[in-house]
């Protein structure tokens, strides 16, 4: 029992962490361009399901559809949203505004604006 608690503290932490990258990376100003790109991100998740739906903390669910480049997440109030990768790169990382959903393996965390943010699992 307290092996499965350190175990989600762990993830839980390495999402909470992935967001807070991604609300710093929205942050980014729209500065001076350059001609060099980094390369693509290799991704260690494993691929994520074109079409999956998750139970968060209450019993809510949240449905993603996967893109790729975009997820369609409908949230628990039957919210539709469409959310570009973050940064266009990412394949675990999709948001924009103050709406975002970060997928990890089997668990995703979803943010959404004057909502505390979903931690669920498929």
């Amino acid at each position: 029992m307290v092996e499965e608690r350190i175990r989600r503290g762990r993830l839980s932490g390495a999402l909470l962490a992935a967001a807070c990258a991604l609300a710093v990376a929205s942050c980014q100003s729209g500065g001076a361009k350059t001609e060099a790109t980094a390369a693509p991100a290799e991704s260690t998740t494993e691929t994520q399901p074109r079409m999956a739906s998750y139970t968060c903390a209450g019993g809510a669910l949240v449905t993603v559809e996967n893109f790729g480049s975009s997820v369609r997440v409908v949230g628990p109030e039957g919210e539709s949203l469409d959310l570009p990768a973050s940064p266009a790169t990412q394949r675990n990382r999709y948001g924009e505004a103050s709406d975002a959903i970060v997928l990890e393996g089997r668990e995703a965390l979803f943010m959404r604006r004057g909502h505390e943010p979903l931690t669920c699992v498929r």
